[in-house]
């Protein structure tokens, strides 16, 4: 079963939004019209990444930052570039776009 998670219209570019379903933290970041979407936890430590909400991202809204010691990711591989968690990667969550929503299928937030 396919659960919705919110409209495409409702994330701009160079925008990033938090999501709590069923007990679990997600983030979708949008760049360059392409949609991203990781569990909210940091590869360090596991806490939440962002430090107001939906701020996830950096001044220059290039890349995602974790508010517990401020290391950087790249927005499309995840990857950690800076800080203590570096070469380790935010964990994806594999999602379908169909109509104009962004859905996870129920199994998958199990899995988190």
């Amino acid at each position: 079963m396919l659960i919705p998670l919110f409209r495409t219209h409702e994330l701009q570019d160079d925008a990033a939004k938090g999501i709590e379903i069923q007990g679990k933290q997600l983030f979708a970041v949008r760049k360059k019209g392409e949609i991203f979407l990781y569990w909210n936890r940091c590869p360090h430590i596991g806490t939440p990444l962002e430090w107001e909400k939906d701020k996830f991202l950096d001044t220059d809204k290039a890349l995602i930052q974790c508010a517990t010691h401020g290391a950087l990711f790249e927005i499309g591989s995840g990857r950690c570039l800076v800080g203590p968690c570096r070469g380790k990667h935010l964990k994806p969550v594999p999602f379908e776009l169909a109509d104009g929503t962004v859905s996870v299928a129920e199994a998958e937030l199990l899995r988190g």
